[in-house]
């Protein structure tokens, strides 16, 4: 019975690879302990086993989801707030900027973006400018001091 809790405990990190919410590896923690028990104490019967994982795995679940959960949402909102990095900074414009042509590109933090003015004015190659919002795929920018 021990080979069945391993094969559990490997099925359920499958599916936990294959998703980010982070639910089955705590049953897979606990179908593993069920297996390692097992293993040592070879007469334990499955009422025992069974009481086993699911007090190991809901024990986890209680004391680590919340935990992680936190983790995960400051990681997201990290993500999510990227572009108040660039927003309001100064930019080079590396690629003359023409919304007629639809051409333009600027360099902020070692980056390129593709860019367009606010004002549908051109701007110049190494003209300074202000990095003001993102519109589909495009850098929105101004001249500097406008």
């Amino acid at each position: 019975m021990e080979w069945a809790w391993l094969a559990l405990a490997i099925g359920l990190m499958a599916v936990e690879l294959t998703t980010t919410q982070l639910v089955s590896v705590w049953f897979a923690i606990g179908a593993g302990v069920t297996s390692i028990v097992k293993v040592i104490f070879s007469s334990l019967g499955f009422p025992w086993q069974l009481l086993i994982f699911t007090s190991v795995s809901l024990a986890l679940l209680i004391a680590t989801r919340p935990l992680v959960k936190r983790f995960l949402v400051k990681r997201d909102r990290a993500h999510e707030t990227n572009l108040q990095l660039v927003v309001g900074k100064d930019a080079v414009v590396v690629e003359e900027i023409n919304n007629i042509k639809g051409e333009g590109a600027i360099r902020i933090n070692g980056l390129v973006w593709s860019a367009r003015s606010d004002d549908d004015s051109q701007i110049p190659v190494d003209e300074i400018v202000i990095f003001k919002e993102i519109n589909g795929n495009k850098a929105i920018v101004s001249k500097k001091g406008e």
